[in-house]
């Protein structure tokens, strides 16, 4: 309805409103206020996305549901109180708000709990929602992170990985710029850490990486995959090991600060959105031959690439 209204500061909303659906205020960025009706149930599919103006909003206690991606890109939204009626909150619902630090819920939902400014479904023990000050509670109570847990937060810097967590999502930790730390904790058995990189370990895969990462040299990643490094405008040099055979899907979207990086021999496979981007950058092939498969999108942005041979 008010979809890109980028002048729009204030509007009213009259109490006979009981919905507010997809994409209604989306790209609203001069949008300062807004007063939500008590009767409004439901909050579809980006229905401010991108409000960046946004400072706060309140949620009435008649709300049920929170569609995916919600309030994503709300920058200068500080906090957040989920009411006790609501049951089901989409994926992604709080990325980009990076300026948010405090998420909490009200006493009496039987859904959702608020513990270290996460956002935690109960029964499934899943994480679904974080910020700049979140600390992942290493009671047991989370054993699983959904995908733009922390998407987009700037602020950022460091992250423990309990224990107890057995399934983080891909792009859980994409577009985190000030991230310089990431840690599992002792005992984990399907994550472990080294060189500042999240690392599957059965599978061997490098799950999110940040901009001071160093890929480890001794076999233990063989795959980088997707969304590892997606967003990490701030990483500036990297270097894969001879163990690694497969980039993922957008692994590396986004590293505008990235101008050159070497592929060694052993990689077979570049995924689609691999190297997606603005600003120039030189690829180096470690033998006179390019990898056998190579996505048709690797590069959907036609961002300017050089080819040339490691000396």
């Amino acid at each position: 309805a008010f979809w890109g209204c980028s002048s729009l500061t204030s509007i009213v909303i009259p109490d006979s409103v009981t919905s507010i659906d997809e994409s209604a205020f989306s790209g609203c960025s001069s949008l300062t206020t807004i007063v939500i009706p008590d009767r409004v149930t439901s909050i579809g599919l980006c229905a401010f996305s991108g409000c960046s103006s946004l400072t706060s909003i309140v949620i009435p206690n008649a709300v049920i549901s929170i569609g995916r991606l919600a309030f994503s890109g709300c920058s200068s939204l500080t906090s957040i109180v989920i009411p006790n009626a609501v049951i089901s909150i989409g994926e992604a619902a709080f990325c980009g708000c990076d300026s948010l630090k405090s998420i909490e819920v009200a006493q009496g939902n039987l859904v959702y709990h608020s513990a270290g400014n996460c956002l935690i479904e109960t029964k499934s023990k899943t994480m679904v929602a974080g910020c700049n000050t979140s600390i992942i509670p290493m009671d047991g109570s989370v054993t699983s992170i959904q995908g733009g847990v922390f998407s987009g937060y700037d602020l950022l810097k460091r992250i423990v990985i309990p224990d107890s967590v057995t399934l983080i999502a891909a792009g859980a930790l994409e577009c985190c710029n000030a991230l310089e730390s990431i840690e599992v904790a002792p005992g984990n058995p399907v994550y472990h850490s080294a060189g500042n990189c999240l690392i599957e370990t059965k599978s061997k895969t490098l799950v999110a990486g940040c901009k001071t990462s160093i890929i480890p040299k001794d076999g233990s990643v063989t795959s980088i995959g997707d969304f590892a490094f997606c967003g990490c405008s701030s990483l500036e040099s990297i270097v894969i090991p001879d163990s690694v055979t497969s980039i993922g899907d957008s692994a590396f979207y986004g590293c505008w600060s990235l101008t050159s990086i070497v592929i060694p021999d052993s990689v077979t496979y570049i995924g689609g959105y691999a190297f997606g981007g603005r600003n120039s950058l030189t690829i180096y092939c470690e033998a006179k031959k390019k990898p056998r498969t190579w996505s048709r999108d690797w590069n959907p942005d036609n961002r300017p690439v050089v080819w040339g041979y490691k000396k």
